[in-house]
C-alpha cells in the first residue's frame, strides 16, 4: 500500500506542480484552453497557478511525514478540479485541457484515498 501511496503522490505532486508552475508563467500551449472556458489570462498567476503550486507543496508535505496536511491539500485539488470542469463545461469548451482536468481530478483522488489509507494503516498500527 506504501509504494502506491508513495508513487501516485508522487506523480500528483509532478503534474500539480508542473501545471501551477506553467499556469504561473503563462505557458503559451495553456492560453487558448483558458480562453474558450472564459478564464481570464489574470486568473493564471492567481488564483489558478497559485493554487495548484500550493497543493502540490501541500501533497508533498504529506508524503514527508505530516498526512493530514497531504489528506487537505488532495481535498483542495479535487475541489479545485470539479470547478475547472464545470467552468469548461459550462463554457461548452471539450478540448484537449478539458481531458487533462478529468485526469488531473482522478490523479489527486487516488492521492487522497491512497493517504487516507495509509493514514488508516500507521494508525492501526497493521505495518
Amino acid at each position: 500500500m506504501f509504494t502506491a501511496y508513495f508513487v501516485v503522490t508522487l506523480v500528483a505532486i509532478a503534474a500539480n506542480g508542473f501545471s501551477g508552475i506553467a499556469a504561473m508563467l503563462h505557458f503559451k500551449p495553456i492560453l487558448p484552453g483558458m480562453s474558450k472556458a472564459g478564464v481570464p489570462e489574470s486568473w493564471l498567476t492567481f488564483p489558478i497557478g497559485t493554487l495548484k503550486t500550493t497543493g502540490a507543496i501541500g501533497l508533498l508535505l504529506g508524503l514527508v511525514g505530516v498526512p493530514w496536511i497531504g489528506a487537505a491539500a488532495a481535498i483542495g485539488l479535487i475541489g479545485f478540479f470539479v470547478c475547472a470542469l464545470y467552468t469548461h463545461m459550462r463554457a461548452g469548451d471539450y478540448s484537449p485541457q478539458f481531458g487533462l482536468a478529468i485526469g488531473f481530478l482522478l490523479l489527486n483522488v487516488a492521492a487522497l484515498v491512497l493517504v487516507l489509507g495509509e493514514a488508516s494503516v500507521s494508525v492501526h498500527g497493521l505495518r
